[in-house]
């Protein structure tokens, strides 16, 4: 037999197939900065739109969603994980008061399944259209002999700009400063290696229903991470000065709330000041972990924190809820070591 590519392990045809069916979803995002269309060898971005900040600063984020993809290939559920791919990077983005402009995905596959790419790159859409952000591009690779058939990997990166003098970068954040906190979705995307030691990773576990969660525990885990831009657009647009901003991901509050604080600024977080979703609850109490662990892994209930002047908190509150978040005073900052406190 004639050996191709194809008795290799790779489908041409069905990279052709994939694309076809995922043009429909792509369109959708398009802004009218886009260049060309899809198929091209590169994505092209005018940048006519931001030449008259003073001073343009391109914003880039680049992340994957980890092991929560796992519990997508036992559900065989694809069509939100594109959505967490998407909100890791844009919501670094809006951290630093940036626009996210465009975004690309790269998908990585034991075996090119065209309706199962399609239904990721779907997600992946969605999370654009959810940040006004176009999905200029992207990559899907067939890997035969390094990735099981069934299994893919999902990751992408943005790029979005602000002019230097909206930047948010924590250096006016001062004593008495207020914190509020802004509803995650659930776990988001990190921490899913210890979730899955917390849970039976089986279909059956996965569909088991809780009447704390209201939903099935595979339904509650694959909520797709929170998006935040339209937020902080909402803070932005009403002239709310954002002194400080905070993704809770990966390190929960001990290690992402410092990264917003200068020097000598220490935050001040009561635990009370909000309800902790009922999953965390249900995870700490299943697993026997520590109190410090969780807070230390998850986001407990809070995808983001933002700093403002106390005069401001209460219209702060006004324009996060005004899009569409919830919003809870949930703290303060204070003189002393970098580092955060909970209380």
């Amino acid at each position: 037999m004639a050996l191709d590519y194809k008795t290799a392990g790779v489908d041409i045809e069905a990279g052709y197939k994939s694309v076809e069916l995922i043009k429909g979803y792509v369109k959708e995002t398009m802004r009218p900065e886009v260049l060309g269309g899809l198929g091209g060898f590169s994505g092209a971005f005018s940048m006519k739109g931001i030449k008259d900040m003073e001073d343009p600063v391109l914003l880039s984020g680049t992340d994957g969603v980890g092991t929560k993809i796992k519990l997508a290939f036992l559900l065989d559920k694809h069509d939100t994980i594109g959505i967490d791919a998407v909100a890791m990077c844009v919501n670094d983005v809006a951290c630093a008061g940036g626009e996210p402009l465009f975004f690309l995905d790269y998908i990585a596959c034991g075996r090119n399944e065209p309706d199962k790419i399609a239904q990721i790159v779907k997600g992946v859409a969605d999370g654009c259209k959810q940040s006004d952000c176009a999905l200029i591009g992207g990559e899907t690779a067939e890997h035969p002999g390094l990735m099981p058939e069934d299994e893919y990997d999902v990751a992408g990166f943005t790029v979005g700009v602000v002019d230097r003098k909206d930047m948010i970068d924590g250096s006016t954040i001062a004593d008495g400063d207020v914190l509020i906190g802004v509803a995650s979705s659930g776990v988001h995307s990190n921490g899913f290696s210890l979730v899955r030691k917390v849970f039976d990773m089986t279909v059956e576990s996965l569909n088991t229903y809780y009447d704390e969660l209201g939903m099935t525990l595979g339904e509650c885990l694959l909520t797709p991470t929170r998006i935040y831009v339209k937020m902080m657009k909402s803070l932005k647009s009403a002239g709310i000065r954002v002194k400080g901003a905070s993704h809770i991901t990966g390190g929960g509050f001990y290690e992402n709330i410092p990264r917003m604080l200068p020097d000598g600024m220490r935050a001040v977080v009561r635990k009370d000041s909000y309800e902790v979703p009922a999953i965390f609850k249900l995870m700490q109490q299943k697993g026997g972990i520590e109190e410090r662990m969780m807070y230390n892994t998850y986001n407990m209930g809070l995808g983001m924190v933002l700093a403002f002047d106390p005069s401001d908190a209460d219209a702060a509150i006004r324009a996060i809820e005004a899009a569409g978040d919830r919003a809870f005073v949930v703290g303060n900052v204070k003189a002393g070591e970098k580092g955060v406190d909970l209380i």
